[in-house]
Protein backbone atom coordinates (compact mmCIF):
# COMPACT_ATOMS: atom_id res chain seq x y z
CA UNK A 1 0.00 0.00 0.00
CA UNK A 2 1.20 3.74 -0.63
CA UNK A 3 2.42 5.71 2.26
CA UNK A 4 0.38 8.19 3.37
CA UNK A 5 0.33 11.79 2.76
CA UNK A 6 1.35 13.46 5.95
CA UNK A 7 0.23 17.09 5.70
CA UNK A 8 -1.42 19.31 8.07
CA UNK A 9 -5.00 17.35 7.64
CA UNK A 10 -3.13 14.19 8.52
CA UNK A 11 -1.30 15.59 11.48
CA UNK A 12 -4.24 17.30 12.75
CA UNK A 13 -6.11 13.68 12.67
CA UNK A 14 -3.01 12.32 14.61
CA UNK A 15 -3.64 14.75 16.97
CA UNK A 16 -7.20 13.77 17.70
CA UNK A 17 -6.40 10.67 17.63
CA UNK A 18 -3.55 11.04 20.39
CA UNK A 19 -6.75 12.78 22.45
CA UNK A 20 -9.09 10.43 21.75
CA UNK A 21 -6.63 7.19 22.93
CA UNK A 22 -6.08 8.98 26.14
CA UNK A 23 -9.28 9.35 26.99
CA UNK A 24 -9.93 5.03 26.03
CA UNK A 25 -6.57 4.49 27.69
CA UNK A 26 -7.43 6.15 30.78
CA UNK A 27 -11.18 4.71 30.90
CA UNK A 28 -10.87 1.55 30.32
CA UNK A 29 -7.61 0.72 31.70
CA UNK A 30 -5.95 -0.93 28.69
CA UNK A 31 -2.46 0.37 28.61
CA UNK A 32 -1.08 -3.06 28.67
CA UNK A 33 -2.94 -4.52 25.77
CA UNK A 34 -2.40 -1.40 23.74
CA UNK A 35 1.34 -1.27 24.32
CA UNK A 36 1.16 -5.38 23.47
CA UNK A 37 -0.32 -4.54 20.31
CA UNK A 38 1.90 -2.08 19.37
CA UNK A 39 5.00 -4.35 20.40
CA UNK A 40 3.54 -7.21 18.48
CA UNK A 41 2.90 -5.29 15.18
CA UNK A 42 6.21 -3.99 15.13
CA UNK A 43 8.14 -7.30 16.57
CA UNK A 44 7.65 -9.41 13.16
CA UNK A 45 10.21 -7.15 11.34
CA UNK A 46 13.03 -8.54 9.63
CA UNK A 47 16.09 -6.66 8.88
CA UNK A 48 17.56 -9.17 6.48
CA UNK A 49 14.34 -9.53 4.25
CA UNK A 50 13.06 -5.89 4.72
CA UNK A 51 9.49 -8.07 6.03
CA UNK A 52 7.26 -7.75 8.76
CA UNK A 53 7.44 -4.36 10.92
CA UNK A 54 4.98 -1.34 12.27
CA UNK A 55 2.56 -2.02 9.26
CA UNK A 56 -0.84 -2.95 10.77
CA UNK A 57 -1.10 -6.33 9.05
CA UNK A 58 -2.36 -7.46 12.72
CA UNK A 59 -5.55 -6.41 11.78
CA UNK A 60 -5.77 -9.47 9.49
CA UNK A 61 -7.11 -12.89 11.57
CA UNK A 62 -4.34 -14.31 9.86
CA UNK A 63 -2.35 -12.40 12.05
CA UNK A 64 -4.02 -11.75 15.07
CA UNK A 65 -4.53 -15.23 15.48
CA UNK A 66 -1.41 -16.26 16.03
CA UNK A 67 -0.75 -18.23 19.22
CA UNK A 68 1.36 -15.32 20.79
CA UNK A 69 -1.11 -12.67 19.86
CA UNK A 70 -3.92 -14.06 21.68
CA UNK A 71 -6.01 -11.85 22.83
CA UNK A 72 -4.96 -8.74 21.35
CA UNK A 73 -8.13 -8.68 19.03
CA UNK A 74 -9.80 -6.87 22.03
CA UNK A 75 -7.40 -3.87 21.18
CA UNK A 76 -7.81 -3.77 17.67
CA UNK A 77 -11.36 -3.64 18.19
CA UNK A 78 -11.20 -0.92 20.70
CA UNK A 79 -9.36 1.09 17.80
CA UNK A 80 -11.29 0.88 15.79
CA UNK A 81 -13.69 3.88 16.79
CA UNK A 82 -10.43 5.97 16.88
CA UNK A 83 -9.81 4.44 13.20
CA UNK A 84 -13.43 5.39 11.90
CA UNK A 85 -13.15 9.05 13.39
CA UNK A 86 -10.01 9.45 12.08
CA UNK A 87 -9.64 7.99 8.73
CA UNK A 88 -6.90 9.40 7.32
CA UNK A 89 -4.41 7.90 9.88
CA UNK A 90 -3.07 4.51 8.97
CA UNK A 91 -3.97 1.21 10.58
CA UNK A 92 0.07 0.91 11.46
CA UNK A 93 0.70 4.73 12.98
CA UNK A 94 -2.58 4.59 14.96
CA UNK A 95 -1.42 1.03 16.54
CA UNK A 96 2.09 2.74 17.24
CA UNK A 97 0.67 5.97 18.77
CA UNK A 98 -1.19 3.89 20.87
CA UNK A 99 1.51 2.09 22.09
CA UNK A 100 3.52 5.39 22.52
CA UNK A 101 -0.26 7.17 24.26
CA UNK A 102 0.11 4.21 27.07
CA UNK A 103 3.41 4.28 28.51
CA UNK A 104 3.00 8.01 28.72
CA UNK A 105 -0.76 8.08 30.75
CA UNK A 106 0.68 5.45 32.79
CA UNK A 107 3.33 7.60 34.02
CA UNK A 108 6.31 6.36 31.63
CA UNK A 109 8.77 8.45 29.28
CA UNK A 110 7.50 10.42 26.21
CA UNK A 111 8.18 8.35 23.30
CA UNK A 112 8.90 10.54 20.30
CA UNK A 113 6.13 9.47 17.43
CA UNK A 114 6.57 10.33 14.06
CA UNK A 115 3.53 9.51 10.97
CA UNK A 116 3.68 8.06 8.13
CA UNK A 117 3.51 4.49 8.03
CA UNK A 118 1.99 2.87 5.51
CA UNK A 119 -0.39 -0.56 5.98
CA UNK A 120 0.28 -3.82 4.58
CA UNK A 121 -1.79 -6.13 4.24
CA UNK A 122 0.90 -8.76 3.90
CA UNK A 123 1.27 -10.83 7.04
CA UNK A 124 4.09 -12.65 8.47
CA UNK A 125 5.08 -16.38 9.21
CA UNK A 126 4.40 -17.20 12.34
CA UNK A 127 7.02 -17.64 14.83
CA UNK A 128 8.76 -14.05 14.47
CA UNK A 129 8.00 -12.92 18.06
CA UNK A 130 9.59 -14.21 21.71
CA UNK A 131 8.56 -17.22 23.30
CA UNK A 132 8.55 -16.88 27.08
CA UNK A 133 9.58 -20.32 27.40
CA UNK A 134 12.97 -19.92 25.87
CA UNK A 135 16.35 -18.19 27.40
CA UNK A 136 18.73 -15.22 26.24
CA UNK A 137 20.22 -17.22 22.35
CA UNK A 138 16.71 -17.13 21.92
CA UNK A 139 15.99 -13.29 22.93
CA UNK A 140 19.02 -12.20 20.97
CA UNK A 141 17.59 -14.25 18.10
CA UNK A 142 14.48 -12.49 18.16
CA UNK A 143 15.83 -9.20 18.42
CA UNK A 144 18.82 -9.32 16.68
CA UNK A 145 16.74 -10.35 13.66
CA UNK A 146 14.98 -7.00 14.05
CA UNK A 147 17.90 -5.17 14.26
CA UNK A 148 17.84 -4.24 17.84
CA UNK A 149 20.68 -4.68 20.88
CA UNK A 150 21.37 -5.96 23.99
CA UNK A 151 20.53 -3.01 25.65
CA UNK A 152 17.27 -2.95 23.56
CA UNK A 153 16.60 -6.03 24.96
CA UNK A 154 16.41 -5.47 28.81
CA UNK A 155 15.04 -2.14 27.94
CA UNK A 156 12.17 -2.88 26.05
CA UNK A 157 11.48 -5.90 28.58
CA UNK A 158 10.72 -3.32 31.39
CA UNK A 159 7.86 -2.74 29.50
CA UNK A 160 6.65 -6.03 31.82
CA UNK A 161 5.99 -3.43 34.72
CA UNK A 162 2.51 -2.90 32.56
CA UNK A 163 0.14 -5.40 32.98
CA UNK A 164 -0.26 -9.10 33.71
CA UNK A 165 0.06 -12.36 31.89
CA UNK A 166 -3.20 -14.49 31.30
CA UNK A 167 -3.11 -17.95 31.34
CA UNK A 168 -5.69 -18.36 28.07
CA UNK A 169 -3.39 -16.22 26.08
CA UNK A 170 0.24 -17.30 27.01
CA UNK A 171 -0.70 -20.15 29.79
CA UNK A 172 1.28 -17.84 32.33
CA UNK A 173 -0.21 -15.88 35.17
CA UNK A 174 0.27 -13.02 37.09
CA UNK A 175 1.49 -9.63 37.64
CA UNK A 176 5.33 -9.01 37.05
CA UNK A 177 4.63 -5.72 39.61
CA UNK A 178 2.53 -4.58 42.08
CA UNK A 179 1.22 -1.81 40.53
CA UNK A 180 0.76 -3.49 37.02
CA UNK A 181 -0.77 -0.18 35.47
CA UNK A 182 2.18 1.77 36.64
CA UNK A 183 4.83 2.27 34.53
CA UNK A 184 8.41 2.91 36.08
CA UNK A 185 11.44 0.62 36.92
CA UNK A 186 9.64 -1.73 39.30
CA UNK A 187 10.15 -4.49 37.18
CA UNK A 188 13.57 -4.88 37.57
CA UNK A 189 13.43 -3.60 41.03
CA UNK A 190 11.45 -7.27 41.51
CA UNK A 191 13.48 -8.99 39.74
CA UNK A 192 16.34 -8.50 41.06
CA UNK A 193 14.83 -9.44 44.69
CA UNK A 194 13.97 -13.09 43.37
CA UNK A 195 10.90 -14.09 43.10
CA UNK A 196 8.32 -13.37 45.12
CA UNK A 197 5.10 -14.81 46.19
CA UNK A 198 1.99 -12.98 43.80
CA UNK A 199 4.33 -12.01 41.31
CA UNK A 200 5.26 -13.36 37.94
CA UNK A 201 9.10 -13.87 36.49
CA UNK A 202 9.06 -15.87 32.92
CA UNK A 203 11.95 -17.64 31.96
CA UNK A 204 12.68 -14.95 29.61
CA UNK A 205 12.98 -12.26 32.62
CA UNK A 206 15.20 -14.85 34.78
CA UNK A 207 17.52 -14.54 31.76
CA UNK A 208 18.44 -11.10 31.83
CA UNK A 209 19.82 -11.91 35.08
CA UNK A 210 21.41 -14.81 34.30
CA UNK A 211 23.22 -13.40 31.26
CA UNK A 212 26.17 -11.84 32.22
CA UNK A 213 25.79 -8.90 29.25
CA UNK A 214 22.29 -8.23 29.91
CA UNK A 215 22.37 -8.34 34.14
CA UNK A 216 24.05 -5.12 33.90
CA UNK A 217 21.33 -3.31 32.40
CA UNK A 218 19.09 -4.70 35.20
CA UNK A 219 21.19 -3.24 37.81
CA UNK A 220 21.61 -0.49 36.10
CA UNK A 221 17.42 0.45 35.78
CA UNK A 222 16.53 -0.83 39.01
CA UNK A 223 18.77 1.62 40.60
CA UNK A 224 18.29 4.48 38.02
CA UNK A 225 14.80 4.86 36.87
CA UNK A 226 15.83 8.43 34.92
CA UNK A 227 18.48 5.95 32.83
CA UNK A 228 15.79 3.48 32.52
CA UNK A 229 13.45 5.96 31.32
CA UNK A 230 16.21 7.44 28.49
CA UNK A 231 17.12 4.45 27.24
CA UNK A 232 13.17 2.64 27.04
CA UNK A 233 11.71 5.64 25.09
CA UNK A 234 15.19 5.11 22.71
CA UNK A 235 14.36 1.89 22.25
CA UNK A 236 10.50 1.69 22.53
CA UNK A 237 11.19 4.20 19.17
CA UNK A 238 13.36 2.02 17.52
CA UNK A 239 10.94 -0.71 18.03
CA UNK A 240 8.02 1.46 16.58
CA UNK A 241 10.42 2.16 13.37
CA UNK A 242 10.99 -1.03 12.36
CA UNK A 243 10.32 -0.98 8.80
CA UNK A 244 9.46 2.18 8.10
CA UNK A 245 11.81 5.27 7.36
CA UNK A 246 10.21 8.65 9.06
CA UNK A 247 11.17 12.07 7.86
CA UNK A 248 13.23 14.64 9.91
CA UNK A 249 10.48 15.80 13.22
CA UNK A 250 12.70 19.40 13.11
CA UNK A 251 12.38 22.51 10.96
CA UNK A 252 14.70 20.91 8.05
CA UNK A 253 11.45 18.74 7.78
CA UNK A 254 9.14 21.69 7.34
CA UNK A 255 11.09 22.68 4.76
CA UNK A 256 11.48 19.71 2.83
CA UNK A 257 7.43 19.46 2.84
CA UNK A 258 7.21 22.73 0.30
CA UNK A 259 6.28 21.73 -3.26
CA UNK A 260 9.44 21.97 -5.14
CA UNK A 261 7.92 25.19 -7.38
CA UNK A 262 7.67 26.67 -3.78
CA UNK A 263 11.31 25.87 -3.06
CA UNK A 264 12.43 27.01 -6.68
CA UNK A 265 9.87 29.75 -5.92
CA UNK A 266 11.62 31.11 -2.91
CA UNK A 267 14.79 30.46 -3.98
CA UNK A 268 14.39 32.66 -7.54
CA UNK A 269 13.20 35.64 -4.93
CA UNK A 270 16.25 35.23 -2.67
CA UNK A 271 18.43 35.83 -5.65
CA UNK A 272 16.42 38.78 -6.87
CA UNK A 273 16.63 40.85 -3.33
CA UNK A 274 20.48 40.05 -3.71
CA UNK A 275 20.90 41.47 -7.17
CA UNK A 276 18.71 44.30 -6.00
CA UNK A 277 20.93 44.95 -3.13
CA UNK A 278 23.99 45.05 -5.20
CA UNK A 279 22.74 47.55 -8.09
CA UNK A 280 21.24 49.62 -5.56
CA UNK A 281 24.73 50.14 -3.58
CA UNK A 282 26.60 50.35 -7.35
CA UNK A 283 24.27 53.16 -8.50
CA UNK A 284 24.75 55.07 -4.99
CA UNK A 285 28.64 54.90 -5.14
CA UNK A 286 28.36 55.81 -8.65
CA UNK A 287 25.98 59.02 -7.15
CA UNK A 288 28.79 59.51 -4.82
CA UNK A 289 31.88 59.62 -7.41
CA UNK A 290 30.04 62.16 -10.07
CA UNK A 291 29.30 64.69 -7.01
Amino acid sequence: MAAPVVDDEYRRQVDRARRDLRALISAKGCAPIMLRLAWHDAGTYDVKTKTGGANGSIRYEEEYTHGSNAGLKIAIDLLEPIKAKNPRVTYADLYQLAGVVAVEVTGGPTVEFIPGRRDSSVCPREGRLPDAKKGAPHLRDIFYRMGLTDKDIVALSGGHTLGKAHPERSGFEGAWTKEPLKFDNSYFVELLKGESEGLLQLPTDKALLQDPEFRPYVELYAKDEDAFFKDYAESHKKLSELGFTPRSSGPASAKSDLPTAAVLAQSAFGVAVAAAVVIVGYLYEASKKSK
